[in-house]
């Protein structure tokens, strides 16, 4: 019998978000990491940028863990930035730096969950009075879900860039076809999209 483990579960799946999300980033210029593809600036390099900050936050701060000791970024929430700072890269801040970061933000995450317990207590201060007490597991469930949407929203980024589309390396979860399918594929829709609306 498989003896359960909740926590190495969450920790997987935040894992395999975690991987996806930087999997996204891999054969791309600088130019294509950081442009905007949405009407709101969405770019893979900051939703890479935004994430780091998601954990550092949630697994640093929120159980009494910070891991910037003496001067966070400018972009930090705690340093009253501009709108949506943590969503893009500046051209000061490489592709090193902000992958790096997400990487100590990983290490620094799996410390905060292996030393405390699913029921551990925490503290997130920008959420409303009366939602700011928070165990481990709700927040581990949280930051889950937040990287798997921003995964997702990197999956099609990088679909409008190059075509590329799958879910990890090595585990794209697509239909084996070739580009002549799913153009065909998708002509298909368009043309049932425009008969449905007829």
């Amino acid at each position: 019998m498989i003896e359960p483990n909740p926590k190495a579960d969450l920790l997987r799946y935040l894992q395999e978000a975690r991987d996806a999300l930087l999997w996204k980033l891999d054969g791309l210029s600088e130019y294509d990491i950081r442009r905007p593809l949405t009407p709101t600036g969405t770019n893979l390099l900051g939703l890479v940028k935004h994430v780091a900050g998601v954990e550092l936050a949630y697994f640093g701060d929120t159980f009494g863990r910070p891991f910037f000791e003496a001067a966070p970024p400018p972009w930090w929430y705690t340093e009253e930035p501009e709108n949506n700072a943590d969503m893009w890269a500046t051209a000061d801040e490489s592709r090193e730096q902000i992958v790096g970061l997400y990487r100590q933000a990983w290490a620094h995450s799996d410390r905060t969950i292996a030393a405390l317990a699913l029921d551990a207590t925490g503290h997130v201060p920008w959420w409303p009075e009366a939602r700011q007490e928070v165990t481990l597991h709700h927040i581990l469930v949280r930051v889950i879900s937040d990287t798997q949407r921003h995964a997702g929203h990197a999956d099609i980024v990088r679909e409008l860039i190059d075509g590329s589309a799958g879910y990890l390396q090595g585990k794209e979860n697509l239909p084996p076809e070739g580009q002549e399918w799913w153009e065909n594929h998708r002509n298909r829709l368009e043309r049932v999209a425009r008969e449905a609306d007829a």
